[in-house]
């Protein structure tokens, strides 16, 4: 096993990031689309074992105020093995020196991030493209 990391996108096979986001599972993100949003982020990790993408995130950041630290995923071989936690601390160093750092997690990992630091927003709110299927997913509330 040889861990690497990569903090741009140069030489990522995108439709390997998308078959990750698949297996995580963390639903359907084809590869361009991975690539137009990984592009425009601040901030981004990419983990290798040996040719293999094991794991990702990425950070939209405006240099001083808010970084938002989105899309992470880890391969479900190495879920457990505390791969999520340094992708996310690695986003978090990256990002600091703005006066807040949010995210938003799927329902039942709250307590993930819990132990990252992060605490429960009491005035996020969000529009989404499909808001009936985020609602019924948990993610939003009527």
């Amino acid at each position: 096993m040889v861990i690497s990391w990569h903090y741009d996108q140069t030489d990522i096979d995108w439709a390997q990031l998308s078959h990750l986001y698949r297996i995580a599972p963390l639903g359907e993100k084809s590869p361009g689309d991975l690539e137009v949003v990984f592009q425009n982020s601040r901030f981004k990790c990419f983990v290798f074992d040996g040719e293999l993408i094991i794991g990702a995130g990425r950070a939209l950041a405006d240099g001083l105020d808010c970084s938002y630290i989105c899309d992470v995923v880890v391969h479900p071989d190495y879920q457990g093995t505390g791969l999520g936690k340094q992708i996310v601390n690695k986003l978090v160093e990256f990002s600091s020196g703005h006066a807040k750092i949010i995210l938003y997690t799927v329902p039942g990992k709250e307590g993930f991030y819990h132990k990252l630091g992060f605490r429960k927003m009491n005035t996020a709110m969000a529009v989404f493209s499909n808001q009936e299927r985020a609602l019924n997913a948990g993610l939003i509330s009527s």
